[in-house]
């Protein structure tokens, strides 16, 4: 019984494999008659793939260099009282922006007050005593023409007289030494700028020796300048730029782009090359007159250095990286694809200067790209010059 059901497996097993054998070389047959019965060439035209090209464009590029920079003040000034008094009073309020020679802060003067009027006594005193020795010298010296006098009565008026000149221009000195302190006792705005946080109350002791930030501490903020750094291959470029006689403009962006830009000058290059980072520090200047820059932040920068006449630039999302450097898709005669390998050049914004490779108004593709190789079809839609694709194609 098992022996004939073993045979009748085998049987089932050997029709099976016969169904499938006959059914594959019905569809290999099939196969080969319709690839014989297609045009020639319809293999390739069907597999052309779908990109987007722009045409190079030409013109004036501007050369622009990019960096992250730090907004400084071009004074900060700790104000300090410059005499030992108690403070009365203040006369502005944290954060105000305070004018150069404004009032800011009063001392108790009585005691400088004293001594000024102490002073102006003394000298009310030595001028009447140099009055009597002035006429003490004149009576010795007529005396003495008159063999009345002696020489030794006339040295002595001629010394009492130049004591007394001397004692009154001491006193003098000692007048304008306690004026000058006793200025001191109204305190001043040494530069226009911007009030921080008052650190002494009035009723406190206050004195030229105290540490610390003192009083307040004013931050100038118009104008301001930005401190930034560029690598040093980059400086023969704007040494070039600044031997012009007319300094680059330069922008501070806000990260993000949100916000306004300010536009100042370049005025500083520093005077050597930071050997750890291989960078050059600059400063550029400005006005800040809206006071949209604050010191302390960072911002964007871009220096103008000028414009390439002439030049040729694509969509930088065009450029591909491959074994012999920087290459776009050129679309060709016979709509097909060309690598054309090219040498980059500067960078602005979405657009990248062509050095060479390309010629202006050849079609590039700027989307699809990484779908392509050298001699495939392509089928072209044209895109938007220097916009970013859509990479739904």
């Amino acid at each position: 019984m098992r022996k004939k059901m073993a045979i009748g497996a085998i049987a089932v097993i050997c029709l099976g494999g016969g169904w499938l054998w006959r059914a594959n070389h019905v569809s290999l047959v099939l196969a080969d008659k319709a690839a014989a019965a297609a045009p020639a060439g319809g293999a390739r035209q069907g597999a052309a793939t779908s990109v987007v090209t722009v045409a190079a464009a030409s013109g004036d590029f501007p050369v622009r260099l990019k960096s992250i920079g730090n907004v400084e003040p071009l004074a900060v000034v700790a104000v300090k009282s410059r005499v030992q008094s108690q403070l009365l009073s203040v006369h502005f309020t944290e954060g105000q922006m305070v004018k150069q020679g404004e009032l800011m802060f009063s001392l108790d003067d009585r005691e400088l007050a004293a001594q000024v009027a102490k002073d102006v006594a003394a000298i009310a005193r030595d001028e009447a005593t140099l009055t009597r020795s002035k006429a003490d010298l004149a009576r010795a010296q007529q005396l003495l023409a008159k063999n009345a006098g002696t020489q030794q009565a006339l040295d002595q008026a001629t010394a009492d007289q130049a004591s007394a000149a001397a004692s009154l221009q001491a006193d003098q000195a000692a007048l304008d030494a306690d004026k000058l302190r006793l200025s001191y006792t109204s305190i001043y705005a040494p530069i226009a700028g911007r009030a921080g946080a008052v650190s002494v109350t009035p009723g406190n002791l206050v004195n030229a020796s105290d540490t610390g930030p003192g009083l307040v501490v004013l931050t100038q903020m118009k104008p301001v300048r930005i401190a930034f750094t560029l690598p040093e291959r980059e400086l023969p470029r704007v040494q070039g730029a600044m031997a012009t006689g007319k300094p680059p403009a330069v922008r501070a962006i806000p990260h993000g782009g949100s916000g306004a830009s300010a536009t100042g000058v370049l005025n500083f290059i520093d005077s050597s090359i930071n050997q750890a980072s291989g960078t050059i520090t600059l400063k550029a200047e400005f006005a800040n007159e809206n006071l949209g820059l604050w010191p302390g932040e960072y911002r964007d920068v871009e220096v103008d250095l000028g414009v390439h006449a002439n030049a040729v630039s694509v969509p930088t999302v065009a450029l591909q990286e491959g074994q012999k450097g920087s290459f776009v898709y050129v679309v060709g005669a016979e709509s097909r694809a060309e690598l054309r390998v090219v040498t980059p050049g500067l960078i602005d914004g979405d657009r990248t200067e062509i050095v060479a490779g390309l010629k202006a108004g050849e079609r590039v593709v700027v989307d699809g790209q990484l779908r392509l190789a050298a001699g495939a079809a392509v089928r072209e839609a044209t895109g938007t010059p220097g916009a970013a694709p859509s990479r739904g194609s």
